[in-house]
């Protein structure tokens, strides 16, 4: 089943799903998976230094075929320029921009001939995306994994907000992890999704085999959202989660809290799979996936989208 619409359209994609760009995740090898099961894959900028995005680059390319693909960059990055360098050096078709204005690499990247699109978690900021030109709004419930907006907006709640705020191509993110919660966001209004948990956990995903054997076996309640002093962001449990929760409940400061966090513990825990001193960062959809296998992107594509065509029928 093929869906087309004004995200299909924009991206030049088969299928409206977009892989998120996910730290230690979502190298070359996930992002050019995704594209070639007809969605939009992403390279995760976020723990690359500008040589190693390079190199992804050119690897995914080689490996889409002239699929479309694209890179996530989060904006707070101190090498935020360098990266965008790369990118239009290597002629990157899309950019999802994260975690800061729109307003500032917009412009540049039209200029460049590149597609962007930006991850919002509030309707004020689909609005100021609007005004900044960009292509395509993310809006992030709090649900998802990793970073999370300040407001802790649902999915649910903000998709119809996002809706009423922007004419814009809208893409939900957050919770979205079966067809039947695809088709749950498009009539809400969004006409794409955007998956992180999901594909976070697949064969192709740079995650640790140990990390996403722990996110396929959490109950419901093992991730909740700390660190709200510094970014809001969604923790597995563990002994760093204990040592934040901690800290926070005896009123750390955001300073103390920086010096818990340490450098590097997402490398720790994601990709080099240290499950209980390493920071685990996972959606709250991951407990609706227990027991499940590691599967390849291609089989899990093809399942959301079956998925998503039955639930259409049945409601018809």
């Amino acid at each position: 089943m093929e869906i087309h619409n004004r995200v299909t359209k924009l991206f030049g994609i088969e299928c409206p799903i977009i892989a998120g760009g996910m730290v230690w995740c979502s190298g070359w090898k996930l992002a050019s998976a995704v594209s070639n099961a007809g969605g939009l894959g992403l390279i995760g900028a976020g723990s690359m230094t500008p040589e190693v995005l390079r190199e992804h680059i050119v690897q995914c390319r080689d490996a889409v075929g002239g699929r479309p693909f694209g890179v996530n960059v989060p904006l707070m990055k101190p090498n935020v320029a360098e990266m965008m360098q790369v990118i239009a050096e290597e002629r990157v078709p899309v950019v999802f921009t994260s975690a800061g204005s729109p307003k500032k690499w917009t412009s540049w990247l039209h200029e460049r001939g590149i597609k962007v699109a930006h991850v919002v978690a509030s309707s004020a900021f689909a609005r100021k995306c609007e005004e900044a030109g960009v292509d395509a709004v993310v809006a992030e419930g709090f649900e998802a994994g990793g970073h999370n907006g300040k407001e802790e907006t649902t999915t649910m709640c903000l998709i119809p907000a996002a809706r009423k705020a922007t004419s814009l191509p809208l893409i939900a993110a957050g919770g979205i992890a079966s067809g039947e919660a695809m088709l749950a966001a498009h009539v809400l209004g969004a006409e794409g999704v955007q998956i992180g948990t999901l594909f976070a956990l697949t064969q192709e995903s740079g995650a640790h085999e140990a990390f996403k054997r722990r996110c396929l076996n959490l109950n419901e309640g093992d991730t909740k959202l700390l660190l709200r002093k510094l970014s809001p962001t969604r923790l597995v449990k563990g002994a760093f989660y204990d040592a934040i929760e901690e800290a926070e409940n005896r009123g750390a400061s955001a300073e103390e809290l920086l010096e818990i966090i340490g450098i590097g513990k997402t490398k720790v825990g994601i990709f080099d799979g240290d499950i209980e001193n390493g920071e685990l960062e996972i959606g709250q959809v991951a407990s609706l996936l227990k027991g499940n296998e590691i599967e390849s992107v291609t089989t899990v594509i093809q399942r959301l989208m079956l998925e998503y065509e039955q639930a259409l029928a049945s409601l018809s």
